[in-house]
């Protein structure tokens, strides 16, 4: 009978694995971040190194960011508080985004590598569309906003 008991009470043991299996993911994530930390350093050396003699280009970019940045501020605000006046938060929306298709647009015309591709576009026309486009853009969102 002993013989019995010991073959019935025998089950499969199952090992866990504890922390093996919680450090893997973990060294894979710190080596994600690192990569991704050091190719934005790479990135913002090479930006830095491109545009260091040209004060416009940075300006307009930090236009730019701004632009992102209320953005992604209207997006969580009305996420949070909530969208009472829905034709506002859209027409704030709205004008953002095309703010910035407008800037990036008067950016890609103040390149100096893309003089082939505007010939006959000079910086201050460039920079006269801009504006005017500005102004027919905010007068739209005023009268969508009401």
């Amino acid at each position: 009978m002993a013989k019995k008991d010991a073959k019935s009470k025998s089950a499969p043991v199952i090992k866990k694995q504890g922390s093996s299996v919680a450090a893997e993911p973990t060294a894979n994530a710190v080596s994600l971040f690192q990569e991704l930390g050091n190719s934005m350093k790479i990135s913002f050396n090479s930006y830095i190194s491109e545009t260091k003699d040209n004060q416009k280009l940075r300006l307009i970019d930090a236009f730019l960011v701004f632009l992102v940045c209320l953005g992604i501020w209207q997006f969580i605000f009305c996420l949070l508080v909530g969208n009472f006046p829905f034709n506002a938060f859209l027409g704030g929306f709205i004008a953002t985004v095309a703010q910035f298709v407008l800037t990036v647009s008067l950016r890609l015309q103040s390149l100096d590598a893309n003089k082939t591709v505007f010939k006959g576009i000079t910086p201050e026309r460039a920079l006269g569309d801009y504006i005017f486009a500005s102004l027919a853009l905010h007068f739209v969102v005023l009268h969508f906003i009401n």
